[in-house]
C-alpha cells in the first residue's frame, strides 16, 4: 500500500517502519547515499557559484555583456537534459547514462576553466548544464528504486541539507579560491568531486534492466521547450519592459505547446498524467512548478532588497539570505520521521499555505522596514518547503505507474529548476517595471520591494488549491493496480 493511502493498520504499520537515520549509512545504503548527495551537491554548487567568480573572469578575459547568460544557459541545458533523462535511462541503463552525463559535465567544466574568452566559458556552462541536468534527474529516479519507502523522506532530508551547504557554502568557497588562486580553480574544483561521483555511479547504479524500444527522442517538444526557455530567460536582459513582457508570455505559450506536443508523441518525455488535474501526478507536478515560481522572487531580490532597502553590506545580506535554506533543511530533517499517511498529506497541504503566509510577512517587512518580519517570513517560507517537499516528491513517485516512475521522478528537479527560471523572469519583469533595476540608494525603495514580493503571493493561491486536490486524490491510491 502506498505511504499516502489510508488503510486499517495505517498508523501502526507506518509509524513502526519509518526507519532510522543510521539506515542511510548502513552497509546496504552507504554508497548510494554518498552518490546521491554528491550529485545534488554538484548540481547546487554549479547553479550558484558563478555569480561569485565571473567578475574575476571578466577582468581577465572580458565579455561582461554576457554575464547573465552564464546562469541562463546552464539552466536551459539542465532543464532540457533533465526532461530527456528518463528516456535515456530506460534505453541505455542508469549506469551508462550517469557515466556519459558526468563526462559531459567534466568536459564542460574543463572548457570553462581553460577558456580564453567569455564565449568559451558559456560553451562550458552549456556542457555543465546538460550533464548535471541528467545527473540530477536520474538521481531522483533512483531514490524509489534503491531505497525502501520508509527511508525516502529521510533521503530527501539529507539532500535538503546537502543542497543548503553546497548552494550557500559553495559561493563562499569559490570566492576564496578566486581571490587566493584563480577563478579557474573555482571551476576545476569540480573535477575531483565529479570523478568521485563517477566512481560511485559505476559501483552503485544498475546497468540496463530491460531494453526499451529503440525510438528516438521527440524533437519537436524539445525544440519548443528550448526556444520557450530561451525567450523567458532572455527577458531579463531587455531594456524595454514591454519587450520583456512579450518574451515571457511568448515563452510560456511555447512551453505549453511543448507539453501538448509531448502528449501527442508516440514516445513521450513526460509521464502520461503530467499536468492533468484529474490525477495525483498531474496535480502534484503543478505544485512542484508553482511553489518555485513564487519563491524565485526571494532568490532574485531578497539580498538585493536588504542592501538597498535596509543598507546592509554584501556579507550580512548574504547571511540573512541563507535563512530560508537553513529553515528548509532543518524542518525537512525534523519531519522526516512522520509515518502516518494522513500526517504526510497534511504536511503537503501545509506547504503552499505556509509559503503564502511567509511571503506576505516578507512583503510587510519591506513595507514597514521591519527586519524581524523579514526574517520570520523567510523562516516560514523555508518551513513551507521543508515540511512538504520530501512527502510531495515521494507521493508523486508512488502515485506513478511503475512504467512511468522514472519520468515522474526525473521531472521533479527539472520542474523545480524550470519554476525558478520562470519565477525569476517574472520577478525581474515586476521589479524592473517598479524601478528596482535603477536603484543606487536605499531611500524610498522599500515600497517597490514590498510590491515585488506581494505579487508572487498570487501564485501560492492555486498552489494551495492544487495541494489540497493532490492529497485528496492520493488518498484513493489503493484503487490503482500498480501502486507500490
Amino acid at each position: 500500500m502506498p505511504a499516502f493511502a489510508d488503510g486499517p493498520d495505517d498508523v501502526a504499520r507506518l509509524s513502526g517502519e519509518t526507519g532510522g537515520w543510521l539506515d542511510l549509512v548502513s552497509r546496504e545504503h552507504l554508497t548510494t547515499t554518498l552518490m546521491l548527495s554528491m550529485g545534488v551537491a554538484l548540481f547546487a554548487f554549479n547553479g550558484f557559484f558563478v555569480s561569485t567568480v565571473l567578475p574575476s573572469a571578466i577582468a581577465e578575459i572580458g565579455g561582461g555583456q554576457f554575464i547573465a547568460w552564464s546562469v541562463s544557459l546552464y539552466l536551459i541545458g539542465s532543464i532540457v537534459a533533465g526532461v530527456t533523462a528518463a528516456q535515456l535511462k530506460q534505453r541505455f541503463g542508469a549506469r551508462r547514462v550517469l557515466v556519459v552525463a558526468t563526462l559531459v559535465f567534466l568536459a564542460g567544466t574543463v572548457t570553462a576553466a581553460m577558456a580564453s574568452s567569455m564565449e568559451q566559458v558559456l560553451l562550458g556552462r552549456i556542457g555543465q548544464g546538460l550533464g548535471e541536468g541528467v545527473v540530477a534527474a536520474i538521481c531522483y529516479a533512483l531514490i524509489p528504486a534503491l531505497y525502501p519507502s520508509r527511508l525516502v523522506p529521510k533521503v530527501f532530508g539529507v539532500e535538503a541539507l546537502v543542497w543548503t551547504l553546497a548552494s550557500f557554502g559553495g559561493p563562499f568557497a569559490a570566492g576564496w579560491l578566486a581571490e587566493s588562486l584563480s577563478w579557474r580553480m573555482a571551476f576545476l574544483i569540480n573535477l575531483p568531486f565529479g570523478l568521485v561521483f563517477l566512481l560511485l555511479a559505476l559501483f552503485t547504479a544498475r546497468a540496463r534492466e530491460e531494453v526499451a524500444d529503440a525510438h528516438g527522442l521527440p524533437l519537436s517538444p524539445l525544440l519548443l521547450l528550448s526556444i520557450g526557455l530561451l525567450m523567458i530567460l532572455s527577458s531579463g536582459v531587455m531594456a524595454e519592459a514591454w519587450l520583456s513582457a512579450v518574451l515571457v508570455v511568448s515563452g510560456l505559450i511555447l512551453l505549453a505547446f511543448s507539453v501538448q506536443r509531448d502528449r501527442a508523441s508516440p514516445v513521450s518525455l513526460m509521464s502520461h498524467n503530467a499536468f492533468r488535474l484529474s490525477s495525483t501526478v498531474g496535480t502534484g507536478l503543478w505544485l512542484v512548478l508553482l511553489m518555485p515560481v513564487a519563491q524565485a522572487t526571494s532568490s532574485v531580490y531578497f539580498v538585493f532588497g536588504l542592501q538597498h532597502g535596509f543598507g546592509f553590506g554584501p556579507l550580512a545580506a548574504g547571511g540573512l539570505g541563507a535563512i530560508m535554506a537553513m529553515s528548509w533543511s532543518l524542518v525537512a530533517v525534523l519531519v522526516a520521521h512522520v509515518g502516518t499517511a494522513s500526517a504526510r498529506r497534511r504536511a503537503i497541504e501545509a506547504g503552499p499555505i505556509l509559503q503564502c503566509v511567509g511571503m506576505i510577512l516578507v512583503a510587510l517587512g519591506f513595507y514597514q522596514g521591519s527586519l524581524t518580519l523579514l526574517v520570520f517570513g523567510q523562516v516560514i517560507v523555508g518551513a513551507a518547503f521543508g515540511s512538504s517537499w520530501a512527502f510531495l516528491s515521494q507521493m508523486l513517485m508512488e502515485a506513478s505507474a511503475v512504467t512511468e516512475r522514472d519520468k515522474t521522478s526525473g521531472l521533479i528537479p527539472t520542474l523545480q529548476s524550470a519554476g525558478f527560471a520562470i519565477g525569476a523572469a517574472l520577478a525581474g519583469l515586476t521589479g524592473n517595471s517598479l524601478g528596482l533595476g535603477n536603484l543606487s540608494i536605499h531611500n524610498g525603495a522599500n515600497g517597490a520591494f514590498s510590491t515585488t514580493f506581494l505579487i508572487p503571493v498570487l501564485w501560492t493561491i492555486p498552489a494551495i488549491l492544487l495541494g489540497r486536490r493532490a492529497t485528496r486524490l492520493a488518498a484513493e491510491l489503493p484503487k490503482y493496480s500498480q501502486q507500490h
